[in-house]
């Protein structure tokens, strides 16, 4: 399941002019560090479209290579304008100051999630501090953004110059991707929950501790109650509940798994553990020294206890395909709703 993503919201401006023979040198001015940033947000677009469409660690990783050095480029042009606008480099600085911290935060900032990612899957705490790391990252490089709209809106003030935000479609496209995200996101974490909890569970079971299994199959009952309570008020993306249903039937496997499977498990267990007991004490016996009646029941519990690995195994088989299904369902239906709602031009 890939999570890893990062947004850099970019703003674009149209920049109309009140008189355009005195102010066209501002305007040129503002308008060649518009295309610096052009080109960035280009390539962040391309990030974004690839960690949603893409599987390949290795595309993803690339696109975000083309992101940095694209930062460092503008960067690199933006900082040569010595004198910025006739002497005025305080707007210059803004940006420059931010392409810096950009770059550190996709160098750094970003090697860290890296870090948080490759141990995410293994608990729910750790999950919910990767993408709780992801979402102040964004909001960090939002707020850097911000810094440098005032910039901007300062310069146009001081000079004169009318600005409109542009609604262009790269930001358009922009803004959908981080709702899809966040939308995804609210889903996954109900899904993970269960989901790594009954990976504790099947863990329990196999090394037969019985207080485990117990203990996992009432927090997984806890958390699909849980999911089902939270999915009543969730709201699909834009009309798009396919990935909210899925969930919900997820939740109900967990929720009848949890009482069902783990109950039969543990019972089949306890009574395999009585059989071989049984079979242990007959088995230290000299043959003269059994009783008709240790006999008779030990046969019986022979019976039994095939009896029982058969319905067991079945029961298992079952259990083991519908949670196949289920899950495979829940991954695919996630990787359908970013191939869907988060444009892909």
């Amino acid at each position: 399941m890939k999570n890893t993503t990062l947004f850099l919201i970019l703003a674009f401006f149209t920049v109309t002019i009140g008189n355009c023979q005195e102010f066209k040198t501002p305007v040129d001015y503002l308008n060649f560090i518009g295309k610096e940033q052009s080109m960035i947000s280009k390539n962040m677009w391309k990030y974004t479209r690839t960690v949603a469409h893409s599987k390949s660690a290795r595309k993803i990783d690339a696109t975000r290579t083309n992101l940095i050095k694209s930062i460092q480029t503008a960067k690199k042009n933006i900082a040569a304008l010595k004198d910025g606008y006739n002497g005025d480099t305080e707007y210059r600085d803004i940006v420059v100051n931010y392409l810096t911290n950009s770059e550190l935060i996709l160098k750094e900032d970003y090697g860290k999630l890296i870090d948080l990612q490759e141990v995410s899957e293994q608990s729910y705490d750790f999950m919910e501090a990767y993408l709780m790391t992801k979402d102040l990252i964004d909001k960090k490089i939002e707020s850097e953004q911000d810094l440098v709209q005032l910039g901007q809106n300062q310069f146009a003030l001081k000079y004169k110059i009318t600005i409109n935000d542009s609604d262009d479609e790269l930001g358009k496209k922009m803004k959908i991707s981080n709702e899809v995200f966040k939308n995804r996101e609210e889903l996954y974490l109900i899904f993970f929950k269960c989901n790594v909890t009954d990976i504790m569970l099947l863990n329990a079971i196999e090394n037969k501790d019985y207080a485990a299994i117990q203990q996992n199959a009432s927090s997984l009952e806890n958390y699909a109650n849980e999911g089902l309570e939270k999915l009543k008020t969730f709201k699909g993306y834009n009309g798009d509940t396919s990935l909210s249903s899925i969930t919900k039937k997820t939740m109900e496997f967990y929720q009848k798994y949890s009482t069902d499977y783990s109950a039969k498990t543990i019972d089949f267990l306890m009574y395999s553990t009585k059989f071989d007991d049984a079979k242990t004490s007959l088995e230290r016996k000299n043959q003269k020294d059994r009783t008709k009646e240790e006999i008779d029941n030990y046969n019986a519990m022979v019976k039994e206890i095939n009896s029982r690995i058969n319905n067991y195994n079945a029961l298992s088989k079952k259990y083991n395909q519908d949670r196949e299904n289920i899950v495979n369902s829940w991954n695919n239906s996630s990787e359908n709703f970013l191939a869907k709602n988060v444009p892909n031009d």
